[in-house]
């Protein structure tokens, strides 16, 4: 069974930025595209960033378009979410998982906080 640690949240101010870290268990990481999601309170959880198995393309969802950008570590099996100009509806519990048909086991996410 794969396991997702996620890490790098924190308490930041609007403005500020934050490095999420994804480390993930699977083996032939680089065959597996990833995203990275999130949980805001009382809101559905919404897929902002893909990146595919070898790094070379990225998307991103409109809300964080400019200001997210995900990047992976093959060799540490490991993504990672850049994350500058932080607003306060950015706050939420952030996760990754495959991209396409997440693992069924996610992690335990990280949470993010911004205050104004």
């Amino acid at each position: 069974q794969v396991q997702l640690v996620e890490s790098g949240g924190g308490n930041v101010q609007a403005g500020g930025s934050l490095r999420l870290s994804c480390a993930a268990s699977a083996y032939g990481f680089n065959r597996f595209a990833m995203n990275w999601f999130r949980r805001a309170p009382g809101k559905e959880r919404e897929s902002i960033a893909f990146i595919d198995g070898a790094g070379s393309s990225t998307s991103y969802a409109d809300s964080v378009k400019g200001r997210f950008t995900v990047s992976r570590d093959n060799a540490k099996r490991t993504i990672y979410l850049q994350m500058n100009n932080l607003k306060p509806e950015d706050t939420a519990l952030y996760y990754c998982n495959k991209s396409p048909r997440p693992w069924t086991s996610w992690g335990q996410g990280t949470q993010v906080t911004v205050s104004l």
